[in-house]
């Protein structure tokens, strides 16, 4: 990741250069598992720069049940669409991403635009086993009932059903989901990410560096650019 951050440092996109403006809108920015907001603070920073209102998810730890994140998530994402008097973006990292498809699915009203970055949006699960080993770690504390951890019951029970439905559901017309994937993720599978409903887009990049990747940042760009009127 240091690599990838002094090269975005050095590339022209960091400046705002070759890539469309932003129009203002609030870009919703959700971090991946074991992550919370200021993972995706250089992203934020950039967004600014290039004519967008980036703001947080509120997420200290992306560790939580999926379900009730997203429950968390459309309650912000009403507040950011009230105070803009329109549709906002989403940009999710990881599991953020997965958990920003769900959103639009349920909320297309609230979403103009999602863009995933390594998210396994195909099959929640399919990443290294290591990622599996800290998820039961997670989940047997949740279980055992440490709050604001996901639990057994987020994979038996109720309370993650609307979700797993949601990020298997078609995606809504009128609503843009560009996917980006890299081969050498390293954490999740590149074919888990490759949505058929998304604009798929390849880079060369690490997982965890793809929040701070040159050409992450051009495809962000291009997904969230503003649509010509008419």
């Amino acid at each position: 990741m240091p690599l990838e951050l002094a090269a975005l440092r050095r590339d022209p996109v960091w400046r705002g250069e070759g890539v469309a403006r932003g129009d203002g809108r609030p870009v919703l920015l959700i971090c991946g598992f074991l992550a919370g907001d200021p993972s995706l603070r250089t992203m934020a920073s950039w967004l600014s720069r290039i004519g967008y209102r980036p703001a947080r998810a509120g997420l200290r730890w992306n560790v939580g049940c999926a379900g009730e994140t997203v429950d968390r998530l459309e309650r912000r994402a009403e507040e950011l669409a009230g105070e803009a008097g329109g549709r906002i973006a989403l940009v999710g990292q990881s599991r953020g991403g997965t958990c920003a498809r769900a959103l639009a699915v349920r909320r297309p009203d609230l979403i103009d635009s999602v863009v995933t970055l390594g998210s396994p949006l195909k099959a929640q699960l399919d990443v290294h086993p290591g990622v599996w080993l800290h998820v039961h770690l997670i989940g047997a504390l949740g279980t055992l009932g440490v709050p604001g951890l996901l639990s057994a019951s987020c994979r038996n029970g109720g309370c993650c059903l609307q979700f797993n439905d949601e990020v298997a559901a078609p995606f809504p017309p009128g609503v843009r989901l560009t996917s980006v994937y890299s081969r050498s993720d390293g954490i999740v599978r590149w074919r888990a990410c490759l949505d058929e409903y998304a604009q798929q887009v390849e880079v060369d990049s690490s997982h965890i560096g793809m929040s701070v990747s040159a050409p992450a940042y051009r495809a962000i760009a291009a997904g969230l650019a503003p649509r010509p009127p008419g």
